[in-house]
């Protein structure tokens, strides 16, 4: 027993090691809700219908429309949840959008085409990656700051509500 609590003990300091100080608490009211707003370039985090915070965001490099097809540029529109959580993700923390779901996997399909995916929430643009706005592949970037608060407070299983 004493070495199961050892390993774990190590596992919880090379995690905390690894994510520095990126990671913080949150202990206020629960985001029952994330909506974005694809044409404002805007993201809302909501208990209920009260606002808890909002972001400015950049999307993928085709922004108009919804995602359809892997490669496109575009962000998804729709109902999704935020599915999984990345702590050491390339672009500083990222949270994980469900997209695609049954509906986009048989568009794409019926197309020839494969629906893509990998669309997350995550911070700000590394120095390789494009300048200017909507320079994603598809995904909700917003700065690395604002980051550090979206993935204390958002937990698994959060419907998103993506709108054009």
């Amino acid at each position: 027993m004493r070495t199961v609590v050892a390993i774990a003990a190590m596992l919880a300091l090379l995690f905390t090691a690894s994510c520095g100080d990126k990671i913080i608490t949150y202990d206020g009211p629960e985001v029952t809700r994330i909506v974005v707003n694809k044409g404002a370039r805007k993201m809302y985090l909501l208990h209920g219908t009260e606002v808890l915070k909002s972001y400015n965001i950049e999307l993928g490099f085709a922004p108009e429309g919804h995602k359809q097809f892997e490669g496109d540029g575009k962000t998804p529109e729709g109902r999704y949840v935020i599915d999984r959580r990345n702590p050491n993700s390339a672009f500083y923390l990222s949270i994980g959008i469900s997209y695609p779901n049954r509906k986009d996997v048989e568009y794409a399909r019926a197309q020839g085409k494969r629906p893509g995916g990998e669309i997350f929430i995550h911070g700000g643009p590394r120095p390789k990656d494009p300048k200017g706005p909507d320079w994603t592949a598809g995904c909700i970037s917003v700065k690395n700051r604002e980051m550090r608060q979206i993935y204390a407070m958002v937990r698994n299983g959060t419907v998103i509500d993506i709108n054009p």
